[in-house]
């Protein structure tokens, strides 16, 4: 490509300069505006690169570098601009299968299989061909009329306002072609997430945006008009995220347009910041009771609670609360710490919140030791993004998985770390018109269709070279790393895998007791920590 780069310069610079000398100035001048003008014709009027749309003539310098030397051009991008690499294979291999490309690599293994943390799943002599279509898992307890049957990947939480309405268009739409669900983010329910008909799942965060009152209270009439939007299969209850555990969502003012204002019944030109908790309840047995006024005002859809896991016992409060009260969700999606946003304090983002694979192994054993897991289904999310990502997590205790980073690059996000500040030049996450206008819904949408169906293809053919036949035959052994240069264990000699029913035993199993005994149903609150704040303010 360098070479035919450099005899096509030579031959341009040799014309230019033969034009120059032989031709008055007005012909050559011509000659080298009227391409440039085609040139910019062109981007505008093509619809697969966002960049050249919004940037016409400019935007082609991107391509230009990426194809004489691809690491120069993905450099700063991967590692964030920080030296912190972020897999340029995985990268690569989602604008791939979005765009219908080759998605093997020559060469082997990318990685020294000998590194420390390296992972892997062991093959069979007896493989097995799964149908792709049949990898879904129904979502819906005991106590849900309609249940959904969900695809082992789905759309992880972002916002209308976060993400512009092109992209959230997109994204739906995508969900619409192939089956998958799509997760509103707490932004509320919009008629971008209605208008292409795909699965939707409606996120009540703090804010309770889309079903509150003027002053920010949960609106329980609002509620009930949406929720039973056919294209509504299930309702989520955000308690925290990972990349901002206990901080709440932030939308910049720039990004709050008149639309957004309406839509979330805030105000025009100033940042939203939702609350760190709650107001409908504060209490794990007051929780049970908001779950169960939803499940019943939206006429018996599944219900869930999403949440990045910190303090144990909280989270085992919460299912003593599940024993106490009867009620228990249809779900609990658990965020890694791991997990991106749009916007959030450095600090939180890299300091607080468990990891994803830990997180998932405890509300998985914490289910089981309860017997509580066959009411409740596990979703997960933090950085999830190869078919590998999907059998790895579904391994150590998740049943399907959302995808944020996956599906906004597959609609067209280049990681250009603009998200916050209005600029997206792809037109993914901004509000400004020239910009989103540059992101062709139609084509995106298929990226998106594409990208899923071709990773759960991927799903399907790893378990299959692995002797299985679904992913619910996954379990911890299955997953292998490297603990030492010399040693390799799975998952289940890792970590601990408690036998059902082991936390309503006495004795309870090693490591557990303290949170357990620490734990309360009606209170998020431990006693000596209620003590010593009362110490403090006296």
């Amino acid at each position: 490509m360098r070479r035919e780069f450099l005899i096509i310069s030579s031959i341009v610079i040799a014309a230019i300069a033969g034009i120059y000398f032989v031709w008055p100035p007005i012909l050559w001048s011509f000659i080298i505006v009227g391409p440039l003008f085609l040139i910019g014709m062109k981007d505008i009027l093509q619809t697969r690169q966002a960049i050249k749309r919004n940037f016409p003539l400019v935007g082609n310098f991107r391509y230009l570098l990426e194809s004489i030397r691809p690491e120069i051009s993905q450099y700063f991008i991967e590692t964030n601009f920080s030296g912190v690499p972020f897999s340029r294979q995985s990268r690569s291999l989602v604008y791939q299968r979005a765009k219908k490309q080759l998605d093997t690599l020559p060469f082997g293994t990318q990685r020294n299989v000998y590194d420390v943390g390296y992972e892997w799943v062991n093959h069979s002599l007896n493989p097995t061909h799964p149908d792709p279509k049949t990898l879904r898992v129904t979502i819906g307890g005991p106590d849900c009329k309609q249940p959904y049957s969900a695809s082992l990947l789905n759309i992880s939480a972002m916002s209308y306002g976060s993400l512009s309405k092109n992209a959230v268009l997109a994204l739906n739409k995508g969900a619409q072609m192939s089956g998958f669900a799509h997760n509103t983010g707490e932004g509320g329910l919009t008629e971008y997430h209605l208008k292409n008909g795909g699965d939707v799942v409606w996120q009540l965060g703090t804010g309770y945006f889309g079903a509150r009152t003027m002053e920010g209270n949960f609106d329980a009439g609002l509620f009930k008009e949406k929720s039973v939007t056919p294209n509504v299969k299930m309702i989520e209850i955000k308690l925290s995220q990972g990349a901002k555990p206990g901080h709440g969502g932030i939308l910049p003012a720039q990004k709050v347009t008149e639309e957004i204002s309406k839509i979330r019944n805030v105000p025009l030109g100033q940042d939203v910041n939702s609350p760190p908790a709650h107001s409908a309840f504060s209490t794990p047995l007051q929780m049970m009771d908001f779950i169960k006024k939803l499940r019943e005002l939206s006429e018996g859809k599944p219900i869930g609670i999403k949440l990045c896991i910190g303090k144990r016992r909280e989270f085992l409060a919460i299912c003593k609360a599940m024993i106490d009260s009867g009620i228990t969700p249809d779900y609990i999606a658990v965020d890694g710490t791991e997990g991106g946003t749009g916007a959030a304090p450095v600090e939180f983002s890299d300091s607080i919140g468990t990891p994803l694979t830990e997180a998932i192994i405890f509300v998985h054993n914490a289910l089981i030791g309860y017997n509580l897991r066959d009411k409740i289904k596990v979703i997960c999310s933090g950085k999830v993004i190869t078919g590998f990502d999907v059998v790895k997590n579904i391994a150590v205790g998740a049943d399907l998985c959302y995808s944020a980073r996956g599906m906004m690059l597959a609609v067209g996000c280049i990681q250009a770390l603009r998200c916050n500040a209005n600029i997206c030049p792809t037109g993914v996450a901004t509000q400004d018109p020239q910009l989103v206008k540059g992101l062709h819904v139609e084509d995106k949408a298929k990226r998106t269709s594409s990208y899923h169906d071709g990773t759960i293809q991927s799903v399907a053919e790893m378990i299959g070279a692995m002797g299985l036949t679904h992913t619910e035959e996954l379990r911890p052994w299955h997953r292998m790393r490297r603990t030492d240069f010399t040693e390799i264990k799975h998952y289940g000699e890792i970590y601990e895998y408690l036998e059902p029913g082991a936390l309503l035993k006495d004795p309870l199993p090693k490591g557990w007791s303290r949170a357990v005994n620490a734990c309360d149903s009606a209170s998020f609150e431990h006693p000596e920590d209620k003590l010593m704040k009362e110490r403090i303010l006296n």
